[in-house]
C-alpha cells in the first residue's frame, strides 16, 4: 500500500448498536439500569465476601476477583456507549479506542483464566476433598490469581504494541459500539499478517488452555461422581459446581457465536448482539447466579441485612 493512500487517524467513528432513533430513550434507561445492577451487583458480592469470615475460602476469593473483573470488563464499554446513545457524540477519539481495545481485551483474557482456575478449585472440592485444604492453600491461590492479572496484561499488552504500528486508510468508521481488535484490523491499510498470527497462536493457546482445563476439571468431576452414583451425590456436586458450570456456558456460549462461527455481512447484527450478551448481561448475571444459587451467600446477604437494620435503630 503505497504511503500516500494511508493516513493516520485522530479518532474512529462509532456506529453504535442498531437501533431506531424513536427507541433510543428506551434502550438507554434498560442498558442504564442494567449497568448499575452489575456494577451494585457485583461490588455487594466482593463486600459480602470481605465482611463475612465464613466466605474466606479458596472459592469465594477466586468469585470475588470474577465481580471485580467483571464490574471492570463492563466499564470498559458501556459507559461510552451510554453516552453515545445520550448525547449523539459518537466518535471516540484514537487513544481512547486503543485504551478501550486493550482493557477490552486485558478482561476478557482475565475471565477466561479466572473461570479456568475456578473449575481447577472446584475439581479439587469434590476429586479430593480430603486434601483440599492441603491444595488450595493461601499462597497458591494468591499466586493463581496474580498469574492471571499478569498473564492478561502481558496478552493485552501484545496486541495493543502490535495494533499500534498499523496505519488507517480514510475509512474510520467502526460498525460496532466499542472498539473490537478484529474489527478494528479490518479497517487499516496496513499488512496485519502478523497481528493475525499473533491472534491465532497466542490467543488460541491462552484460550486452550483455559477451555481444555475447564472441560478437564469438569469431566474428572463427572467420572468422580458416576463411580459411585447415588442422588445425594449429584445434588453436592451440582450444588458446588452448578453456578460456575452455568457461568461458562453463558460466557463461552456467547464469545463462540462471535469468534467462532462464520460471520457475514449479513449476520453483522448477531455479532452486536452476542456482544452485548457478553459485556452487558453476563456480568449483570452473574452476581445473580452466585447468589441466589448459594446457600453460604444466602446466608452472608441475611447477615449484612440484619446488621443493616441494627445499625439502623
Amino acid at each position: 500500500m503505497r504511503s500516500e493512500n494511508q493516513s493516520s487517524v485522530s479518532e474512529f467513528f462509532l456506529l453504535g448498536l442498531p437501533i431506531r432513533p424513536e427507541e433510543q430513550s428506551v434502550f438507554l434507561a434498560l442498558f442504564l439500569g442494567m449497568y448499575l445492577t452489575t456494577v451494585l451487583g457485583n461490588l455487594l458480592i466482593i463486600l459480602l465476601i470481605r465482611l463475612d469470615s465464613h466466605l474466606h475460602t479458596p472459592m469465594y476469593f477466586f468469585v470475588s476477583h470474577l465481580a471485580l473483573s467483571d464490574v471492570s470488563f463492563s466499564s470498559v464499554t458501556v459507559p461510552k456507549m451510554l453516552m453515545n446513545m445520550q448525547t449523539q457524540q459518537l466518535f471516540i477519539s484514537y487513544v481512547g479506542c486503543v485504551s478501550q481495545m486493550y482493557f477490552f481485551i486485558l478482561f476478557v483474557c482475565l475471565d477466561n483464566f479466572l473461570l479456568a482456575v475456578m473449575a481447577y478449585d472446584r475439581y479439587v472440592a469434590v476429586c479430593h476433598p480430603l486434601h483440599y485444604t492441603a491444595v488450595m492453600r493461601k499462597e497458591l491461590c494468591v499466586l493463581l490469581v496474580a498469574g492471571s492479572w499478569f498473564l492478561s496484561c502481558a496478552h493485552a499488552l501484545l496486541h495493543t504494541v502490535l495494533f499500534s504500528h498499523l496505519s488507517f486508510c480514510a475509512d474510520n468508521t467502526i460498525p460496532h459500539f466499542f472498539c473490537d481488535l478484529t474489527v478494528l484490523l479490518k479497517l487499516t491499510c496496513s499488512d496485519t499478517s502478523l497481528n493475525e498470527l499473533v491472534i491465532f497462536i497466542e490467543g488460541g493457546v491462552f484460550a486452550f488452555l483455559s477451555f481444555t482445563t475447564i472441560l478437564g476439571s469438569y469431566i474428572c468431576i463427572g467420572v468422580t461422581i458416576l463411580r459411585v452414583p447415588s442422588i445425594k451425590r449429584i445434588c453436592k456436586a451440582l450444588s458446588t459446581c452448578g453456578s460456575h458450570l452455568f457461568v461458562v456456558f453463558l460466557y463461552y456460549g456467547t464469545l463462540a457465536m462471535i469468534y467462532f462461527f462464520p460471520s457475514s455481512n449479513s449476520s453483522k447484527v448477531k455479532d452486536i448482539i452476542a456482544s452485548v450478551m457478553y459485556t452487558v448481561v453476563t456480568p449483570m448475571l452473574n452476581p445473580f447466579i452466585y447468589s441466589l444459587r448459594n446457600r453460604d451467600m444466602k446466608l452472608a446477604l441475611g447477615v449484612l441485612y440484619r446488621r443493616g437494620i441494627i445499625f439502623a435503630t
